[in-house]
């Protein structure tokens, strides 16, 4: 794992903060900074190619929704962690549900349907990694 060169940590925090809404915009550049280096290991430059710096953005504005960092119109009433106590609060004539991940979705995968961010970078992740997928074994090994 090499490091980020000033112009790509710059490129990064330039898109976290596009991404992201200007929900991060408060955060420093050094905070940003620890994030897309917690991040790095996680995201395989062979694997994105060129989409590589947009899945480092998505998977760290997941990250950071996750931790409950970024601004959030909605409060403390907002945040992720909420969602695993309430399935939904009304107060006067608004209500808001939080949806937790559905019986649908790979436990490992769970956590990432919890954000927008995440939801994201499940989809860039299936464009570029297709799952081995094994058909006619019998034909070719026999009866197994």
């Amino acid at each position: 794992m090499t490091a980020f060169t000033e112009a790509e940590y710059t490129k990064l925090i330039a898109m976290i903060k596009t991404i992201g809404g200007g929900e991060f915009n408060s955060m420093s550049d050094e905070d940003l900074k620890f994030w897309i280096d917690f991040v790095q290991p996680m995201v395989s430059k062979k694997q994105f190619g060129n989409l590589y710096f947009q899945a480092i953005t998505l998977l760290i504005c997941h990250k950071l929704k996750m931790a409950g960092l970024g601004e959030n119109t909605l409060g403390d009433l907002g945040k992720i962690g909420n969602a695993y106590a309430a399935s939904s609060v009304s107060d006067g004539g608004s209500s808001i549900s939080f949806a937790s991940a559905g019986p649908g979705n790979l436990q490992v995968d769970a956590e990432y349907t919890m954000t927008v961010y995440g939801t994201q970078f499940l989809q860039l992740r299936r464009m570029v990694i297709v799952p081995i997928h094994v058909s006619g074994e019998e034909s070719f090994y026999g009866r197994v």
